[in-house]
């Protein structure tokens, strides 16, 4: 199997098993790691051509403003934190210079846009690579 079958596959089995439930009494933290698809703005922090800042990304948000996220609209981590799985506040960026205190409670979105599983992909962009999301998390 290709390796991005293989990480696919988990990704999809982790957001079956993050979403099986109906309700979740009390959420710790959500911690999002990976690519564009669940990139919610830590690009807009950093000196790249990767970015989501501007439309027509966000024009189906409530201030129909670019956010960051690599949609229209809410991504995959949005729906499970701030929908019923969760019920808690989205994750901010890791790099968001909001992202303190109480803030890092709630979790971080470690995802950068332009990775790959392997190091060498999206070498052209300035990004979190898969490599260093876990260093920062740690």
């Amino acid at each position: 199997m290709a390796p991005s079958i293989v990480l696919v596959s988990w990704m999809v089995l982790g957001l079956v098993m993050a979403t099986s439930t109906t309700q979740v009494e009390a959420a710790r933290a959500f911690f999002v790691f990976g690519d564009s698809l669940v990139d919610n703005g830590n690009n807009n922090f950093l000196a790249t051509t990767a970015r989501a800042d501007s439309p027509p990304y966000g024009i189906d948000t409530p201030s129909r403003r670019a956010t960051g996220r690599f949609s229209n609209g809410k991504n995959i981590p949005d729906f499970i934190s701030w929908g019923d799985a969760l019920g808690s506040e989205p994750t901010l960026p890791y790099l968001s210079p909001e992202l303190k205190g109480d803030r890092l409670l709630v979790g971080a979105n470690f995802a950068s846009a332009g990775i790959g599983i392997l190091n060498d992909t999206g070498v052209q962009f300035v990004s979190l690579s898969s490599s260093s999301q876990i260093p920062y998390f740690l």
